[in-house]
């Protein structure tokens, strides 16, 4: 059974004091919260170490110090004390801190590591991950035989949507500046080439997606402002560092509707730890102001068994989304094989969230020239990935104006997701499909409804779903997606998320479990019994997650003025520095039934209380017969 493993502080006085009252019958009141308490330890230098085996080419390694409300900073200053008297320094004007603990860069010899580990306050220590920034996959190479496409004469769709990119930069006279500007975050250092061919394909990518043979360039949803936070020291052990602070000082100072990030630790996650560009990252977009598309890494063909093959940090965001890569664009695809595969921690199990093409070495991604009159360029990667769901996204943005919220635009992109027999580690949630109107356009026999908004700490929330009575016979196919921004705590992995999304399906108006209820019965939609244990929720329901996604199909007759009673689930009492408030939600549900009039029916049933979304802006989309 499951149980919790907290760490706690005090003087040894206190703790040996603790042991003697353990000792003691019925020590735990009734009152008291705790209930038993099975052992209390001190952590010991191993487990402290992650990673540190066999050959080390670095003495640059990374610290997670505890980092309580109180005496945060008395901590930091016996910490860097004790690393001088143990031969270590620690740089602590490069420390990080987030949601309780501290994270810093420290310069210590192999023989030193022990040593080091004892400090009381320390809770892991690991070798300085590189920054992945060009996986061989991805290397550009001339397209032969693909024609020099035009490029549009046109800005911009949507001007007023913000999007920024954190890459190697942009080529200073390359055809893309018309729509996007090269900026370098404050403290880069010299150009390097082969960063710019990488930065010049994530932004194609965000500006136009995957070039197509005999096809004329799209024009661009929106313009992007990319921001080079890579430079020429690429073996600078301090890189990781230096480009996380670089991206959050953009993002601190500006407020975006997009971003893109196809770089980060080169790293796969693990279940009990979070990397401070997952924690910092998280706790950024826990705000619900920006969408945020993160490259899920290019190493799922390694060793599957060993966890190499998992998505690499800081795809594991809970309030980002995850992008793999598909291997082809058509009806039947598979994920490319270098595509980063799940499942990702829980909370935030399914991951990737999504995949769409990234290209594959018998169908590559294909982008505009680096060079006006150049060739057209073409590699693989989820590099490119990320850039082509941020562009699908801001196309929807720019169709249905400001008021489609970023939450909203999250819960709509893994709703039309598609998986087919893909299993969820391959393909998360599944492939998106790659054109507007398949977002913005119902499908035939089909409604979509959106519900977006807050929600307070505890607060029920009943959301009906529009489905007509005068539709009594055959079947119903409900989807359903509901996604939550959670404030986050790095310091306790197994319950990272603060907020979750409690929903109970009541399908019929009328029929209710006892005489003397309330309200009508529930029957199971997320999970598979509305009488599960703790346990069973957080691993087959996903109790905690920030996205819950299901589609189920009922007989008419089972359903009258079905509803969901969401519930919001807090627990961000416990986190560091945080009080319960309230957080942003978004619920897509699409109808579907053989009916070919219910769209029309549900406009004159619920005209009252639902609002037709109507495009702002008219996006270029192709209504199929």
């Amino acid at each position: 059974m499951e149980t919790s493993e907290l760490f706690v502080a005090g003087s040894r006085e206190k703790f040996s004091e603790l042991h003697q009252r353990m000792g003691v019958q019925g020590v735990f009141g009734e009152n008291s919260p705790i209930r038993i308490m099975e052992a209390f330890r001190a952590p010991g230098v191993q487990e402290k170490q992650r990673g540190i085996s066999g050959d080390l080419s670095s003495s640059i390694f990374e610290v997670a110090l505890h980092w309580p409300n109180s005496g945060s900073d008395s901590i930091l200053r016996s910490f860097a004390r004790y690393a001088r008297s143990c031969g270590a320094r620690a740089e602590v004007d490069r420390s990080i801190p987030v949601s309780g603990i501290m994270f810093m860069p420290v310069v210590a010899n192999r023989d030193e590591l022990g040593e080091l580990s004892k400090f009381s306050f320390l809770r892991v220590l690991r070798p300085m991950p590189t920054l992945r920034t060009m996986h061989p996959i991805e290397r550009s190479v001339i397209a032969p035989g693909f024609a020099v496409p035009s490029l549009p004469n046109k800005a911009a769709l949507d001007p007023s949507i913000r999007t920024a990119i954190f890459d190697g930069g942009l080529p200073p006279e390359g055809p893309l500046k018309a729509w996007a500007d090269g900026l370098d975050a404050d403290g880069v250092g010299p150009i390097v080439e082969k960063y710019l061919d990488h930065g010049h394909m994530v932004t194609s990518a965000a500006l136009f997606g995957p070039l197509k043979s005999g096809q004329s360039v799209p024009q661009p949803y929106a313009s992007v402002d990319h921001y080079r936070v890579l430079d020429e020291n690429s073996d600078d052990p301090y890189l990781l560092y230096d480009a996380l602070e670089r991206i959050r000082s953009v993002l601190e100072e500006e407020a975006y509707d997009f971003v893109n990030l196809s770089l980060g630790p080169s790293l796969p996650i693990e279940d009990d730890e979070v990397h401070p560009w997952t924690a910092v990252l998280d706790e950024y977009l826990s705000r619900g102001k920006t969408l945020l598309t993160v490259a899920a890494g290019n190493n799922g063909d390694q060793d599957r068994e060993s966890g190499n093959a998992r998505v690499q940090v800081p795809s594991d965001c809970v309030n980002a989304i995850a992008v793999g890569a598909a291997d082809s664009d058509r009806l039947y695809w598979e994920r490319a094989d270098y595509s980063a595969i799940g499942p990702g921690r829980s909370p935030g199990l399914v991951k990737p969230d999504v995949l769409t093409f990234g290209g594959a070495a018998y169908n590559p991604f294909h982008f505009v020239p680096r060079f006006p009159g150049g060739d057209v360029l073409s590699a693989c990667g989820t590099s490119f990935a990320a850039p082509a769901v941020l562009r699908i996204a801001a196309g929807i943005r720019a169709h249905f104006g400001g008021h489609m919220k970023a939450l909203a635009l999250k819960a709509l992109l893994v709703h039309c997701a598609q998986r087919d027999e893909s299993s969820i580690e391959e393909a998360g949630w599944g492939r998106i499909p790659d054109e507007i109107e398949d977002f913005v356009v119902c499908k035939p026999n089909s409604v979509r409804v959106l519900y977006q908004g807050d929600i307070e700490p505890s607060q029920v929330l009943r959301m009906p779903i529009p489905l007509p009575e005068d539709i009594g016979k055959g079947d119903i196919k409900i989807s359903a997606t509901y996604c939550i921004n959670s404030p986050t705590d790095s310091r306790t992995p197994n319950a990272y998320t603060g907020s979750a999304i409690h929903p109970l399906f009541r399908p019929h108006a009328e029929k209710m479990s006892k005489e003397e209820s309330v309200h009508p019965a529930t029957t199971a939609f997320f999970q598979n019994s509305d009488y599960m244990s703790e346990s069973e929720l957080r691993h087959g329901a996903h109790k905690w997650e920030t996205v819950k996604h299901k589609s189920k199909t009922f007989r008419a007759s089972s359903l009258l003025r079905p509803v969901f009673d969401v519930r919001h689930l807090s627990r961000i009492d416990q986190l560091a520095d945080n009080a319960s408030e309230k957080v942003e939600y978004a619920l897509v549900v699409t109808i579907s039934s053989k009916d070919p009039d219910i769209y029309n029916k549900v406009v004159r049933a619920f005209g009252g209380r639902l609002e037709i979304l109507q495009p702002q802006i008219e996006v270029p989309i192709s209504l199929q017969p």
